[in-house]
């Protein structure tokens, strides 16, 4: 792939080459799946995607903060070469593989937390958290869940039950798994209890223990609580600095297991390995996936090993664990240490920060801004008294920096999530603003 210093654009995406694959994708694609941009990626370096007509663009979404590590890098390829060339495949539930092993103990050795643990491998982030619902509710025989709104788990029956960042996701699915309550999440920018932070006194974790636990749900019935650090596809929403310790008390007062859903947010994406460090919160299980292996499908469930005391065929699948896998997951855990792409992200992200800040201080459209490293929420409003969510001028300006080369995703109801690779350098950093500051203007112009 040829070099570049900026995005290049030889002919408005989508070209006519892109055109033609996407009406031929959706002749035989499911139609359920969302598409963000009329993107047809065909080559990858870095922070840097090319299409099939030759259009090259820089990335501020690593595929949903999956390429942390950039895309394409050489390390990770030359892992998946030589295992490869050795073993692609031995079944995880019957046998044994190295990269496997591995792979187990360098993820019991960086999760928080100093204590014996145990892993469960896996595909994806949803089968994650399902193998996190089930080694909840063996350990306890327990039942009840709690999930929180706006959360995003997955999509697999379990999983779906607890996520809640739209209607669609969860219409006409009646076998989803029962026995889940969701409470607000603390998204004080839009307060679901019409409070005001600090004034408020956490009363969305107050709401928890004086209502749903004395009113509702008994503790000593409950599995599980369930919560991203900071929440993703909800739209980026970064909570207040008590509130994850506060919840974590609250599940050890009460018994209750305390998961960690750090698909999204783990492997250095806010500045931390893990998101959960930022708050010093040592979760009885952690679910991993995403970033894990570079794009190559791979899932973690890490848990105290106390907790994962449950019987052989008890849980298991086939596929989870790949050699070829694991040792790219392995590979991108030397890059993330040895390139210390936390101090990247951290570095960078939070140039990138104040730098959004500048630019709501000039468009009104931009209501909030948020984030932690390189995991940064931007959210629209058509007036910053009202908060009235500006979803239209979110797509707008999505679509116009799409145009001009800047690959952007959608979060909730009306913000942008930034999630660039974190070997994005600043000169990288202020490409990208630049042409944000372009396409929000013109949706300005045109729409205002």
């Amino acid at each position: 792939m040829e070099k570049v210093n900026r995005p290049k654009i030889v002919v408005e995406p989508p070209g006519p080459k892109a055109r033609a694959f996407i009406e031929r994708d959706h002749k035989v694609s499911s139609p359920s799946l969302t598409r963000t941009a009329p993107l047809v990626g065909v080559e990858e370096e870095g922070v840097w995607v090319k299409d099939i007509d030759g259009n090259i663009f820089l990335d501020f979404g690593s595929g949903i903060a999956v390429t942390n590590v950039g895309h394409k890098h050489p390390r990770v390829v030359q892992a998946i070469k030589e295992q490869s060339d050795k073993l692609i495949f031995v079944n995880s539930c019957d046998f044994y593989t190295v990269p496997q092993v591995e792979l187990m103990e360098r993820l019991c050795e960086l999760t928080p937390g100093d204590f014996p643990k145990r892993v469960f491998m896996c595909n994806s982030g949803t089968e994650a958290v399902e193998a996190a619902l089930k080694i909840s509710q063996w350990h306890t025989r327990n039942f009840y869940v709690i999930g929180f709104i706006g959360g995003f788990h997955g999509r697999t029956m379990g999983s779906l039950q607890l996520t809640t960042t739209s209607v669609a996701a969860r219409r006409h699915f009646k076998g989803m798994m029962q026995g889940v309550f969701h409470v607000p999440y603390a998204y004080c920018y839009r307060c679901p209890f019409k409070l005001e932070y600090p004034s408020c006194g956490l009363w969305c974790v107050g709401y928890i223990e004086d209502i749903l636990l004395k009113k509702v749900i008994p503790p000593d019935d409950l599995a599980c609580l369930v919560v991203e650090p900071i929440q993703g596809a909800g739209g980026y929403i970064v909570p207040p600095d008590e509130y994850l310790p506060a919840l974590a008390k609250l599940c050890r007062d009460n018994n209750i297991i305390f998961v960690a859903d750090e698909v999204q947010t783990g492997f250095c994406r806010t500045g931390r390995w893990f998101a959960c460090e930022h708050w010093n919160v040592e979760p009885d299980i952690i679910t991993l996936s995403k970033a894990i292996a570079a794009g190559l499908p791979c899932g973690a469930t890490v848990c105290r090993a106390e907790l994962m005391d449950w019987e052989q065929g008890a849980h298991e699948n086939t596929l989870g664990g790949n050699p070829v896998v694991c040792k790219a997951a392995l590979a991108v855990l030397d890059i993330m240490e040895q390139e210390k792409l936390d101090k990247n992200a951290e570095r960078v992200g939070g140039y990138l920060i104040r730098r959004f800040e500048e630019l709501a201080e000039k468009h009104e459209i931009i209501g909030d801004v948020r984030g932690k490293g390189m995991m940064i929420g931007i959210e629209f409003v058509k007036n910053r008294k009202t908060k009235e969510p500006a979803t239209d001028l979110r797509n707008a300006v999505l679509t116009e920096s799409f145009k001009r080369g800047l690959i952007l995703l959608g979060a909730g109801q009306c913000a942008l999530r930034l999630a660039p690779p974190l070997v994005l350098t600043q000169e990288q950093a202020d490409v990208g603003l630049e042409i944000f500051e372009e396409a929000l203007k013109k949706v300005e112009k045109e729409h205002m």
